[in-house]
């Protein structure tokens, strides 16, 4: 018999079918229930008969992943049809032709050409048709998965009666819609509940986070982990089985008192929307609406909740946060693909070894990342043992969370470690392919560590500097060999930022630069190429935001109301704990590089001067602007205030986001201008992975269209006319707004 824990039995389909039909959505355009659009067949799908089970296998043409384009769909309920009339198919197994991956989701590019809600509902409801059609096909069907199987995907694998996954690193199953502003739209808020239970299910739609195939059989997600290299041969027995002997009886999922009782389940939606809130700040609407979506779904039924979901995701898709979102997502789609210059004129080179100069928190987390995501033998090299052996203990830790975690098995966490190593001396330099110096931010410093490294390494190794704002060609102004000098700028903490920088001189050789990028990316990082200028893009746009933080500060405003204001607008820390995050001495230090180039509208206030003189650094020594308590924030440190000079008083909040954002925002029109970034995309890119700029307002050059030239100009001159000469708006954006143009299409 077929499990109860399904969304439809036979009998209640036809229930749900008038209750949903009766929601159908209408786009009011008298064409059949399909997009006009789509509706050439995608020869997707191949079918292969052996011994009566049928083995479908999905191979989208053209295309490094398999997507469920809506031809796709329409090519795979044709196959059902066929296949419901072959009495000589008696189960079915549902594989991909793709070596790593199984279905990666919906195509996303449809969703652009939406252009209203009922068009976007539609769209929905075919989903949740398509995927109906599966689950309530009278012969057995087993899903094979082998690589991702995420949004779409998972919610077809959903409606499989048996799913298979293999034990391969690259088979993660998820629903990561919430990270583009929608919700599952195919079933997935009602299916994967019933599954795996309301919490576990909520977990992951809320998040986005995809599981690996042991924890989705722990979860049971999936009914077996098989090898890969028999996942076709077992796929093919499970789908005989269960044609002889119908499809097991799972367990009831979840905890019998918080998923199986209407009381547990309002705690937990309850709770869900508690963290949901505090994580988003409410500026994210989709988490909230697959919350509704399967809390309708639990409480008042399937028909409900599949009208409920197609309702919800019509109006996201074509809402103002999840445009930006896939905005997003197309942008760091195109940097995959993106050296930072035309393709064909350069010749990467493959990094076998590399060797990290500076063993602290940065070279660590460099080594570490390295490490772990390109698997290259790695060197670490310091001027004192004990720093040496901190820092591959800090690297080393980068591992063994892996291993807790089971991300790693313990052979390779054996094998990863065995290429770490560290010394005090340049031994084993000589074989290293790219170095990577993180020294202190002082120049004579790099210049020196260059010199000495150029000595003792081949003559095509690649130098790479992490300086975070002196300009790469003063760094490489005495090197023997500029043209494989370039700036590589890594974020803090390595592991966890997103965003890569490199920055090649005028001197740099393209195949340095090709190099550079690819190897950047192989350690998991979006990398945006940008000009060879102080403070290179993220720290030129951060620095008027951080040196007008330091105005209010020592002009009595409280630190906690400053950074309360920028986490309401969407940053995830405030400016504030930023400065103590990053380091009150690096902040100074860069200020002073960044005033040397900049002149007077980038003098930061006295407030850093202060603080380090009595010797406040931040979090790294446990004293800043707020208390630390075993390495943790605890509050404000209020004698700040006596140390400032300052007495606290309240301010207006709009008029404290006016000046931080508006500082930011003048000075990446600047150096937007100045051509620091390549293009506009570059530059939002960075700014949301390199600073946290909200990414649901789609990053500051995005945020200028959004409000007009002409306002941010007018916004800047009345700053300009309180607060003095920094303030004076970019001569770019006035050229903006007398022509009314743009950074981006409208």
């Amino acid at each position: 018999m077929m499990d109860e824990s399904r969304v439809t039995s036979h009998e209640s389909r036809a229930e749900g079918d008038a209750a949903v039909e009766s929601q159908r959505p209408d786009t009011g355009s008298p064409q059949d229930s399909r997009l006009a659009t789509h509706e050439s067949p995608s020869n997707a799908f191949t079918l292969d008969n052996q011994a009566g089970i049928a083995v479908v296998t999905f191979d989208l043409p053209g295309q490094p992943v398999n997507k469920l384009t809506s031809a796709a769909r329409l090519e795979l309920e044709g196959l059902l049809n066929q296949l419901r009339e072959d009495d000589t198919v008696r189960g079915v197994v549902l594989i991909s032709g793709k070596p790593d991956n199984f279905i990666a989701g919906a195509d996303i590019e449809e969703f652009t050409a939406l252009t209203t809600q009922a068009q976007a509902e539609r769209l929905s409801f075919e989903g949740q048709e398509t995927v109906s059609r599966v689950e309530t096909f009278h012969k057995p069907i087993v899903a094979a998965i082998n690589g991702a199987c995420l949004g779409g995907g998972l919610e077809l694998a959903l409606a499989c009666h048996y799913r298979i996954a293999t034990d391969h690193p690259k088979t993660q199953l998820g629903l990561p819609e919430v990270q583009l502003g929608l919700i599952p739209g195919a079933g997935g808020c009602q299916r994967l509940p019933r599954l795996i239970g309301a919490r576990a299910a909520l977990d992951m739609i809320l998040t986005g986070r995809a599981e690996r195939a042991a924890k989705a059989l722990r979860l049971g997600l999936v009914d077996e982990v098989v090898s890969r290299s028999i996942l076709r041969q077992v796929a093919s027995a499970a789908a005989d089985r269960l044609a002889r002997q119908g499809a097991p009886q799972r367990n009831s999922p979840g905890s019998w008192l918080l998923d199986r009782t209407t009381t547990g389940r309002r705690l937990v939606y309850r709770e869900s929307r508690k963290q949901i809130l505090k994580k988003t700040g409410g500026h994210y609407p989709a988490p909230l609406a697959a919350l509704e979506a399967v809390r309708v779904g639990l409480e008042q039924g399937v028909a409900a909740g599949l009208a409920e979901e197609h309702r919800a995701f019509g109006e996201l898709a074509v809402g103002d946060v999840s445009r930006k979102l896939v905005q997003i997502f197309f942008a760091t789609t195109a940097l995959k693909k993106d050296d930072g210059i035309p393709p064909g004129k350069a010749t990467p080179r493959q990094i076998r070894r590399l060797a990290v100069v500076g063993s602290g928190f940065m070279g660590a987390g460099i080594a570490g990342t390295a490490v772990l995501n390109v698997e290259v033998d790695t060197r670490l090299k310091d001027t004192e043992l004990t720093r040496v052996g901190k820092g591959l203990k800090t690297a080393q830790a980068l591992l063994s969370e892996r291993l807790e975690r089971r991300r790693l098995t313990r052979p390779q966490y054996e094998r990863l470690s065995a290429l770490l190593s560290g010394a005090v001396d340049y031994a084993g330099f000589r074989q290293a392919d790219l170095v990577i110096e993180a020294v202190f931010e002082d120049l004579e410093i790099k210049r020196r560590v260059l010199a000495e490294v150029e000595a003792q390494v081949r003559s095509d190794t690649i130098f790479a500097t992490n300086t975070s704002t002196i300009p790469i060609r003063q760094i490489a102004s005495q090197a023997k060999r500029p043209e494989r000098i370039l700036g590589m700028h890594f974020f803090s903490p390595v592991e966890k930022m997103p965003l890569l920088e490199v920055i090649p001189t005028l001197a740099t050789s393209p195949d340095t630069l090709v190099t550079a990028v690819r190897f950047g990316r192989r350690m998991g990082k979006t990398v945006i190429v940008v000009a060879d200028r102080p403070g290179f893009w993220v720290n030129r746009i951060l620095s008027p935001y951080l040196n007008e933080t330091g105005h209010l500060l020592q002009e009595g405003v409280p630190i906690e109301r400053i950074d309360r204001v920028m986490t309401a607008f969407g940053f995830p820390v405030g400016p504030v704990a930023l400065l103590d995050e990053v380091g009150l001495d690096v902040a100074e230090k860069a200020g002073a590089v960044m005033q040397d180039a900049f002149g007077e509208r980038m003098r930061p206030a006295g407030t850093l001067s202060r603080m380090l003189g009595a010797t406040r650094l931040g979090r790294k020594n446990g004293q800043g602007f707020y208390k630390y308590k075993k390495g943790h924030k605890a509050g404000v440190d209020r004698s700040v205030y006596q140390l400032l000079g300052v007495h606290p008083a309240e301010a207006d909040p709009e008029l404290i986001e006016r000046r931080l954002l508006y500082a930011m925002l003048n000075e990446a029109a600047m150096a937007c201008a100045e051509d620091v970034v390549r293009s506009p995309r570059d530059g939002d890119i960075g700014a949301i992975f390199g600073i946290g700029f909200p990414a649901f307002r789609g990053g500051p050059l995005r945020m200028i269209d959004d409000l007009g030239a002409g306002r941010v100009v007018e916004t800047l001159y009345q700053l300009q006319e309180q607060f003095g000469e920094r303030f004076r708006p970019a001569a770019s954006l006035l050229e903006m707004s007398r022509g009314s143009r743009r950074y981006y299409p409208a």
